[in-house]
């Protein structure tokens, strides 16, 4: 069985940083991608200097194009489906096509993905006309007739004020969910309205937003906007290997992904579990490259104590 020194669950923006990190630093990786990162369904990624408006493909074959010139460094595309530590304090991997190797280290970058718990069509829509992220996604959309779909009040406020900084016609749909005077007020004097009905319908062609109906029988031309989803792990690694948590069930660790976990470290949206940037993501991902390369030499030398 192929023994590698660092394994990386994850080929997305922080697995794919830390694999360059560590092929530069002579370390042996293989990096482990099944391609369901959760940017594929954007249409441009804005924000990641020297790419801004690249699509996240792209950007993903380019980071490869930097991964693959070091021969160290082997991406698999192989779904892991089984993460286990051996007696030796080995990491042991297998693969939904049989592959099985061994890792002294581990790094979780496998991200999180969307979860709408709203019974609305939301999926139609994201990615091409609703998106979750401003800064990701709200500069083309300027200027344009936009709707911010949100439940919550602290998210409502939050999400409302960011996005009318793209557009002086937004209206705020709460699907049904009331808000205090304070912020119907707030939103008031800027000329922002808040639609407090039961949202019945979304209605566009092909991922493009055209419209909201409500339960009143109103509808209101909309040419997108922005929605809250909630997030969930895309795998439950971390769970199962007994890592710790904190109430907001973000994995703890400390300042440079190591989990409570001897030799194991996560990066991304997967230890937060909130979305984040592309370039934040890259470097979080290089930080933790830093640790796991400092972690092994560290261990080198102790040995010879």
């Amino acid at each position: 069985m192929e023994k590698f020194e660092v394994a990386i669950i994850g080929g997305g923006a922080a697995g794919l940083s830390a694999a360059l990190y560590l092929g530069i630093s002579l370390k042996k990786v293989v990096v482990f991608d099944n391609s369901t990162n959760r940017n594929r369904v954007t249409q441009k990624s804005h924000g990641f200097l020297t790419r801004d408006g690249i699509t996240p493909s792209e950007l993903r074959d380019k980071a490869r194009q930097d991964v693959d010139a070091y021969e160290n460094v082997r991406v698999v595309s192989e779904t892991v489906i089984e993460l286990k530590q051996t007696m030796a304090h080995q990491f042991l991997i297998e693969t939904t096509a049989g592959g099985r190797c061994l890792a002294e280290r581990v790094v979780l970058a496998t991200g999180i993905q969307e979860r709408f718990s709203m019974k609305l069509p939301i999926k139609q829509y994201y990615g091409r006309s609703l998106f979750s992220c401003p800064y990701c996604d709200a500069y083309p959309l300027r200027d344009k007739a936009l709707v911010v779909i949100a439940e919550n009040e602290g998210t409502i406020r939050h999400l409302g004020q960011l996005v009318s900084n793209w557009t002086n016609d937004l209206i705020i749909a709460t699907n049904g969910q009331p808000v205090s005077n304070e912020t119907n007020d707030l939103f008031e004097r800027q000329g922002i309205e808040i639609e407090t009905t039961p949202i019945a319908s979304l209605i566009g062609k092909e991922g493009m937003l055209e419209a909201i109906t409500f339960t009143t029988g109103r509808s209101i031309e909309r040419q997108g906007g922005f929605v809250v989803p909630d997030y969930e792990r895309s795998v439950t690694f971390a769970e199962e290997l007994g890592c710790d948590f904190d109430n907001n069930q973000q994995i703890i660790t400390d300042d440079q992904g190591r989990t409570t976990i001897p030799h194991l470290y996560v990066a991304g949206e997967y230890r937060t579990l909130k979305s984040s940037s592309l370039m934040l993501a890259a470097a979080d991902g290089n930080l933790v490259a830093t640790a796991v390369n400092m972690d092994s030499i560290s261990a080198k030398y102790q040995k010879s104590l």
